[in-house]
């Protein structure tokens, strides 16, 4: 059912009669094949050591003396059993310095999750950076048919495109199919990681009943009986603390499932500077700080040595009317910093794109370009919401997911590190040329005629008149053709039918069972 309601979600927006005049010289395929990257320029830090120092030893003290409030009684158990004080009647977990310290050493630096593809296959810390595609937001929008609530057919194109671009490494993101039942939806957001792409996959964490079913289909797709998940990551997931400083059952009872089957939680406060966290940058890092490594520590509680990754996502809010801002100077220096933490602490970073902007316009571009340029130079190993995001994560773009993918591969490119030797000197060619000549002919640039530059999607380098010719076509409505074009070129990765049904039934079955169930349990 499903795939006939993609496949009719689809049809009407082929290119029309205009497609060749809309497709001319700009493709559909990724220009950059699949790749581990890795940034090996020196990152940004806009604090000294100290500095560094007196955030953390300042976080410390919140989580000693202020405390994380902690809605669920099995965490607030496990805080107890590990050291912490706990004070029931209030949900107040307090957390000793030294405790903290001497818990947060067994995170492991990095760590590898495999992929349905083993060619996909991820490293997460030192200096890997991976991307995925915007995650969360409960609306889609195109140019075609503007900003409307997601569906579960539009959910696989999305993921189609997730497939399609080599520069994104996860199979997770895209939006909510609000046409489904939220107490199930997150089986059928799953399902569509794994039938339509062959990378890397996370689950929901909004609860611990969630929480299992992406372990028990990971171990269907792998292979691995359930209580052997320890000895391989193969799943990841993601928790917020509803800043400040709370953790809520759903999310604790998620973090503790994952973390006891042995894969990989991120942790992320959300701490927007003058609202869900003090005004001033430093204070609101600081409080950031502190609810992540509360996060950080119960994993390690659970289960020492499990893989955990700290989320930075602090940014500011607009004083005039109390929205969140993203892609400012702000959010950009909280990075650099958040990333001089994490290297302090040796514990994989993640960070995001993003962006304020309501239509993919300007503003959508320079903002995410800001917020991107944050993470990669802050050494983000894991930068979400990569592709797509709009609206301050409200909505996801398809041609904003086109243009993001434009600005990760250039990042990528950025980062690919220069060679110099004779050959890249190129003394040889300057004889070749004469003063006043060009190098168009000589064998030098012949030889590397193909693979000398980056090579964009998006980008329209023609002249004014090649440009009009073409439709006067500008970046998003360029876009707009080449994601068409691509979930009209895509090609589903195999995937065993055993598999598959298995799959299919463990999701129906799950279904069955959840019929009258509350939407979100602990």
């Amino acid at each position: 059912m499903h795939q006939q309601a993609m496949d009719d979600s689809t049809a009407n927006l082929q290119p029309s009669r205009r497609r060749k005049r809309r497709t001319a010289g700009v493709p559909a395929k990724p220009s950059l094949p699949w790749k581990k990257i890795r940034n090996v320029l020196p990152p940004i830090e806009p604090l000294s050591a100290d500095e560094i120092e007196s955030i953390h030893r300042t976080s410390l003290q919140v989580l000693a003396e202020l405390g994380m409030k902690v809605t669920d009684v099995e965490a607030r158990k496990i805080y107890r059993e590990g050291g912490a004080r706990v004070d029931d009647s209030e949900e107040m977990v307090y957390l000793d310095p030294e405790m903290v310290e001497e818990i947060i050493k067994t995170v492991p630096p990095e760590y590898v999750q495999k992929a349905r593809n083993p060619d996909k296959s991820v490293t997460l810390g030192g200096n890997h950076i991976t991307f995925s595609g915007v995650g969360g937001p409960a609306f889609v929008s195109d140019l075609d048919r503007g900003r409307r609530p997601g569906t579960y057919a539009e959910l696989c194109d999305y993921k189609k495109l997730f497939q399609t671009y080599d520069i994104i490494h996860y199979a997770s993101g895209g939006f909510e199919p609000l046409d489904l039942p939220e107490n199930s939806r997150h089986l059928d957001i799953l399902l569509a990681q794994i039938r339509y792409t062959d990378k890397c996959i996370n689950t929901s964490l909004l609860g611990s009943n969630k929480a299992r079913d992406g372990l028990n289909m990971a171990s269907i797709v792998f292979g691995i009986d359930y209580e052997d998940l320890p000895q391989h990551v193969v799943i990841g997931g993601g928790i917020n603390t509803n800043s400040p400083r709370l953790l809520d059952g759903p999310m604790a009872g998620g973090l503790i499932e994952l973390a006891r089957a042995g894969q990989p939680v991120v942790v992320t406060p959300f701490t927007l500077a003058g609202a869900m966290a003090p005004v001033t940058i430093i204070g609101a890092i600081t409080q950031q700080n502190a609810e992540a490594l509360a996060g950080i520590v119960l994993t390690q509680l659970v289960r020492p040595g499990v893989p955990a990754v700290y989320g930075g996502f602090t940014s500011n809010v607009d004083m005039r009317t109390g929205s969140p801002a993203f892609g400012t100077p702000e959010q950009t220096k909280a990075t650099h910093i958040t990333g001089q933490l994490c290297r302090r602490y040796q514990i994989p970073f993640r960070s995001s794109n993003t962006n304020a902007s309501t239509s993919v316009d300007a503003q959508s571009a320079y903002e995410s370009e800001m917020s991107l340029w944050g993470a990669v130079m802050g050494h983000a190993n894991r930068i979400v919401h990569g592709g797509g995001w709009l609206e301050g994560g409200l909505v996801a773009s398809f041609e904003k997911l086109i243009i993001d993918v434009e600005m990760m591969q250039m990042m990528a490119e950025f980062v690919e590190p220069l060679v110099v030797n004779e050959e890249t000197l190129a003394i040889e060619a300057m004889r070749e040329v004469q003063p006043g000549g060009h190098y168009f002919g000589t064998s030098h640039t012949m030889e590397r005629y193909d693979s000398a530059f980056y090579s964009p999607i998006v980008s329209d380098w023609t002249n004014f008149e090649a440009w009009k010719e073409a439709g006067s076509l500008d970046s998003a409505q360029r876009a707009n053709a080449i994601w068409k074009q691509a979930i009209n070129d895509y090609e589903q990765p195999p995937l065993d039918p055993a598999i598959l049904e298995e799959l299919e039934e463990y999701v129906a079955k799950r279904k069955q069972e959840l019929i009258g169930v509350d939407a979100v349990l602990r």
